[in-house]
């Protein structure tokens, strides 16, 4: 069975490194550097720079994880709860 994570080769910041994720993943990142007029390469510098901890690839998922989750919710309340229906 093939493995769903892919392993793809990324320069950031000058230097080539590799990153293991899965597909949905670097769709993600696509979408998200495409939206924001950059490079993936560049986004990922960004996502690298602004890590505080662990490894480049959790990095990203949580990158992802919260644009689309941030995307997805409606507008706060004042207290951080959800308006209610």
């Amino acid at each position: 069975m093939k493995s769903p994570v892919v392993k793809r080769s990324i320069v950031v910041a000058g230097h080539k490194t590799s990153v293991s994720l899965e597909e949905a993943f670097w769709n993600g990142m696509k979408e998200i550097s495409g939206l924001r007029n950059m490079t993936l390469s560049e986004l990922v510098g960004e996502i690298d720079g602004n890590r505080q901890q662990g490894n480049l690839s959790s990095a990203i998922r949580l990158f992802v994880l919260d644009y689309f989750r941030t995307r997805a919710m409606p507008t706060a309340a004042p207290d951080g709860l959800r308006p209610q229906a």
